[in-house]
């Protein structure tokens, strides 16, 4: 069974700021780049219960998410399906590269073939992630991501 990452852990009280800190996790601020509104809406949901995710933008073309990395606040976690409603989430990454964002850039999409693992690897991309089968893996890596025990980016598998 999983848990929720984003609940605080107890700490013993009198512990120093900074040594309770480590007892807190901090929920992933994540950026979500997806055109499909029911598959964001799901997508969303799982990450908030399961992986500590706080989803603290989303887009569903290319325009709308090259504006928002413009403009965003931090955060550590972009989620981009390549197959948008305008534009492509290749153009995402891009842009993501271009603006050199220390984010993790992650990729989600139904067509996770070697060739788009390559492109998206050149662009970026920590990791990509098939839709149809490694949901599970997605949410293994945002709570891994959460509590430190990530792979260094640029880790493609």
């Amino acid at each position: 069974m999983r848990r929720s990452c984003a609940l605080p852990r107890a700490h013993p009280p009198g512990l120093p700021s900074t040594i309770a800190r480590a007892f807190a996790v901090i929920p992933l601020r994540t950026f979500i780049v997806e055109d499909n509104p029911l598959i964001y809406d799901h997508l969303a949901t799982t990450l908030q219960e399961l992986a500590g995710v706080e989803v603290i933008g989303h887009a569903r073309d290319e325009a709308h998410a090259v504006q928002w990395l413009r403009q965003a606040q931090p955060f550590e976690l972009m989620i981009v399906d390549i197959y948008l409603l305008s534009g492509s989430g290749l153009g995402v990454l891009k842009a993501a590269q271009d603006a050199r964002l220390s984010a993790r850039r992650v990729v989600l999409t139904n067509r996770a073939t070697p060739d788009i693992r390559q492109r998206c690897a050149q662009l970026g991309a920590d990791r990509v992630f098939d839709k149809s089968c490694e949901l599970e893996e997605l949410i293994s890596y945002c709570e891994r991501i959460a509590d430190g025990s990530a792979t260094a980016p640029g880790g493609l598998h």
